[in-house]
């Protein structure tokens, strides 16, 4: 992918929106760590962070390399983030697995979007930034996965928790694509 044979608004866009989207993930784990870190369930948090460290990386990576800004809205998200992990892990391990299962539930949707809008574009275009989404998206799902089997379904009002959370997500989508 060159720079020159892009659609440069639909990319600065995608870039942009996920790495806000990693930047908050890794936020959100940092707060569940520093709640239930030294817990059972502490190595399974910590085990989901890391591979979100690592997506965080790709897409600061990616940013350099086709030279998009970052959100605005960083700083907020950076509080934000931190303190729904660790709201939700106040609730103990299930609020920490529902948040978890809300966010990645959200996540994949709005990757599944992505994918979609680019093959929709130019599949052969967009090959190596369709690779990143993909596995990224796949990541996410077993990150909602493990959230389940670490019973989420048992957090306190898990329904209108994850309802609440979710609409958050969509809310950050739309503002740090645009912002």
């Amino acid at each position: 992918m060159t720079l020159d044979n892009i659609n440069r608004a639909a990319v600065d866009r995608i870039i942009r929106v996920d790495h806000a989207g990693e930047y908050g993930a890794n936020r959100i784990y940092a707060g569940q760590m520093a709640v239930l870190g030294r817990t059972s369930v502490g190595p399974v948090i910590q085990k989901m962070w890391d591979q979100e460290k690592e997506h965080l990386k790709k897409f600061s990576e990616l940013m350099v390399a086709f030279r998009v800004r970052p959100t605005v809205l960083m700083p907020f998200w950076n509080v934000v983030g931190f303190a729904l992990g660790a709201g939700t892990a106040l609730l103990g391990r299930e609020g920490a697995m529902a948040c978890t299962v809300a966010v990645e539930e959200s996540i994949a949707h709005h990757y599944n979007n992505q994918i979609r809008t680019l093959m929709d574009e130019d599949p052969e275009k967009y090959k190596e930034l369709l690779q990143v989404i993909k596995k990224f998206r796949d990541e996410e799902l077993e990150h909602h996965d493990i959230g389940l089997e670490h019973d989420a379904e048992l957090a306190p009002a898990y329904a209108v928790l994850k309802k609440a959370i979710q609409a958050g997500c969509s809310a950050a989508i739309y503002l740090s694509e645009r912002f």
